[in-house]
């Protein structure tokens, strides 16, 4: 009857190890489509059996074990970091490229032809009022075309500072997630992971890669801790240490909780892509057009200094001024100049056109570190179009990439339906297979004690 009682025991809990086993694999398919979900595998372990101390053997749930692999994971992640950077680039680099037009019949380039043909014209014709007034209505479209473009691109980059911000604050509450997930036990009663704390923390961490790189250092007993740029602490524990950013100069600043500037450790994510295009490729695109807009106008006021006006003069306004301290793009204007100012003789030959020559030929000197005013703009647009052009190569790349790392985590870690679907027949066919042997043996039981004669009442 001890044997028999031994069996009953042991097949009663079998029906309850099988039952846990079954819930893991429903648990599975149910999070098939869950953000950071890994599939998830009971474990069945032999108890222990030996007839001299009676221990009864038979079988019980180990810890369930995650089929998540860390080193997938940051593989995912790196990639991510690295789409989501050039993702950005392509985003900023496009609106930017809408600023330098190399058409034929609008902006900076187009103007500064007509600047310049209106020089050649005025050769022709020295002492028309309609060709001077031409002159100063073409210098005027230069002025106000370099303004747009340069405004076109102050304008993108407060447009960043509030992107950049916002991606700031995004990081801070990813954090704060990252922080809250540590807080509770990632373990379960078992041992093993706990399958929906854990999806919570690897979907946070996934989704803050898109926005900055950092590294992770996984403690002992569960709670990771965040670093950005894999130096400054960002979630350790249940503690989060919010970033900032600084844009009261024009280099935007991102700071640490302590008010250290980190911004050289960030290099990937949307963060890194918004740093870079506003503290170095934005400013090296209007740097260019600075140089290009003061050259022109110095070069022009220069040559119409060494003539004479109409009137036998020399001229005593410029026909352009700038601020270059604020930028030559954006404050280039026309002085209020009337026909008769524009100096088209040279100073021996009244009324010729000796001077207006002179300021046609600065077309194609090549006056702006070795090329022409029109070759420069075109290599300054070339280069935010090569630019673009990288960005979206690595774009792609990254995307391949990044499609690679997601297969190669679905294989190791994502939850197979035909797997479970075999998982599930197994458990089933030993659940409905210890349920005949419990009945089995609930039946010998009966029996048996139909056997024992009746007590006696006496």
């Amino acid at each position: 009857m001890g044997n028999l009682t031994t069996s009953l025991i042991n097949a009663g809990n079998a029906l309850q190890v099988y039952g846990s086993a079954l819930d893991v694999t429903e648990n599975n398919v149910t999070n098939a489509n869950t953000p950071g979900y890994a599939a998830q595998t009971a474990t069945l372990e032999a108890r222990p059996f030996d007839l001299v101390t009676g221990a009864p053997g038979g079988v019980m749930l180990g810890p369930t074990e995650s089929s998540r692999n860390q080193f997938v994971e940051q593989s995912v992640r790196t990639q991510q970091a690295a789409s989501a950077y050039d993702q950005q680039k392509v985003s900023d680099l496009s609106t930017a490229q809408n600023y330098f037009s190399l058409s034929d019949t609008s902006g900076i380039a187009p103007a500064i032809s007509a600047l310049f043909q209106s020089f050649s014209q005025l050769s022709v014709t020295p002492n028309d009022t309609v060709a001077r007034q031409t002159v100063i209505n073409n210098a005027t479209t230069v002025a106000q075309d370099f303004g747009d473009t340069a405004n076109g691109l102050l304008s993108q980059t407060n447009d960043l500072h509030q992107a950049t911000s916002t991606t700031i604050a995004t990081i801070n509450q990813l954090a704060g997630t990252i922080a809250e997930v540590n807080s509770q036990n990632t373990r379960d009663v078992s041992g093993g992971v706990d399958a929906g704390v854990d999806a919570q923390l690897n979907a946070a961490l996934e989704q803050l890669s898109q926005y900055v790189n950092f590294t992770i250092i996984q403690q002992p007993n569960g709670p990771l801790s965040v670093y950005v740029g894999g130096q400054t602490p960002l979630v350790v524990g249940a503690q989060t240490y919010a970033i900032q950013g600084d844009f009261s100069t024009p280099q935007t600043a991102i700071l640490s909780s302590t008010g250290a500037d980190i911004s050289s450790q960030i290099t990937g994510g949307q963060l890194g892509a918004e740093l870079d295009d506003n503290n170095n490729v934005l400013p090296s695109y209007v740097a260019g057009l600075n140089t290009l807009a003061q050259t022109l106008a110095d070069q022009v006021n220069t040559a119409l200094n060494n003539g004479i006006d109409l009137n036998g003069a020399a001229p005593v306004t410029n026909l352009f001024a700038y601020n270059a301290s604020t930028g030559a793009a954006a404050t280039l204007t026309v002085n209020p100049l009337t026909t008769d100012q524009i100096a088209a003789a040279s100073p021996g030959a009244p009324g010729g056109n000796g001077n207006a020559l002179a300021l046609a030929a600065l077309a194609n000197a090549p006056v702006v570190n070795g090329y022409t005013f029109a070759q420069d703009y075109g290599n300054l647009g070339g280069q935010v179009g090569s630019d673009l052009s990288a960005a979206q190569n690595n774009s792609a790349t990254d995307q391949s990439l990044l499609s690679q790392a997601e297969t190669l985590r679905q294989q190791i870690s994502g939850v197979s339906l035909d797997s479970e679907a075999e998982s599930l027949l197994q458990y089933n066919r030993s659940y409905d297979a210890i349920s005949k042997m419990l009945g089995v043996l609930n039946s010998l039981s009966l029996d048996i004690v139909n056997l024992l004669p009746p007590i006696s009442s006496s």
